[in-house]
């Protein structure tokens, strides 16, 4: 399939379940301003590689300009998955910019914690990059599927109730700021939208479990997919419910909150 079929099957045969949520995102949450300068951070897969469609086609549609830069970043790819990342982005037509790290050699010597080791030093690795090219935000391929598993993994194995935020300032990197313009889109929208254009994409580049490739990994995450799909068999609003509590949070019914790392109990203001 050419790729303006694709682009145009984003605006025309996907418009409500993944345009309209795309921009619709960006306008309720203000991830997108004028002069932004926007890298846009592709790893492999589908959920990175639809981002990357979205932002170009809202360069073109939107009176808004920005500029967006396409970057993908080789941890330490095989040279297949290498391969494939380079293929879909000409397919797609995104002109990318492959940088090197060696992320997953130091990961490789590391025997506790591989994956959190992993994400961090990748979040830093694109910082890095983002300040060196002038970008002042980050957009990441998170979609509305991530928000509510992050949100119950928090509550279920984090003692917490916190989620994954549409957009989040750098603490470490001064005037950086990571946006998730997938908000709002399901995850199911993004392979009915892959599966209709007939793309393959990766699923897991982590060359420690290379068999992520062409199934889900086992974790703690898939473990959150299962339990939404088995409430959903009841309630089918459930995820949307639980996206719309953490819009909705009644602080005269909580036992405590905290903002920024403080505590505070219900006793505090119990008998005012």
């Amino acid at each position: 399939m050419d790729y303006k079929d694709i682009e145009r099957s984003i605006i025309k045969k996907f418009r409500k379940d993944i345009w309209c949520k795309f921009t619709k995102a960006v306008r309720d949450y203000e991830l997108i301003q004028e002069n932004d300068n926007i890298m846009v951070c592709i790893s492999g897969g589908k959920d990175s590689f639809l981002l990357a469609k979205c932002i170009q086609e809202l360069q073109r549609h939107s009176k808004i300009k920005f500029d967006a830069h396409y970057v993908v970043m080789n941890p330490g790819y095989t040279d297949a998955n290498k391969e494939m990342i380079i293929k879909n982005a000409e397919i797609l037509n995104i002109k990318v910019e492959m940088f090197e790290s060696n992320i997953f050699d130091v990961v490789a010597s590391v025997d506790r914690s591989p994956c959190y080791l992993c994400a961090k030093m990748r979040r830093g690795y694109l910082y890095d990059k983002a300040k060196s090219i002038g970008c002042n935000k980050i957009a990441l391929g998170h979609h509305f599927d991530d928000v509510i598993e992050t949100t119950l993994l928090s509550m279920l194995y984090g003692s917490e109730v916190r989620t994954m935020m549409p957009k989040l300032k750098s603490t470490n990197f001064e005037g950086l700021e990571l946006i998730r313009p997938l908000y709002l889109v399901k995850e199911e929208s993004i392979k009915k939208f892959r599966d209709y254009n007939n793309l393959t994409f990766l699923n897991c580049a982590c060359k420690f479990t290379e068999h992520c490739s062409t199934k889900e990994e086992d974790s703690k995450r898939l473990e959150m997919k299962k339990l939404i799909k088995e409430l959903k068999k009841t309630n089918d609003n459930v995820d949307h419910n639980i996206f719309k509590a953490l819009d909705n949070v009644n602080l005269n019914c909580v036992l405590g909150t905290k903002v920024n790392g403080e505590y505070k109990s219900f006793l505090s203001d119990y008998d005012k």
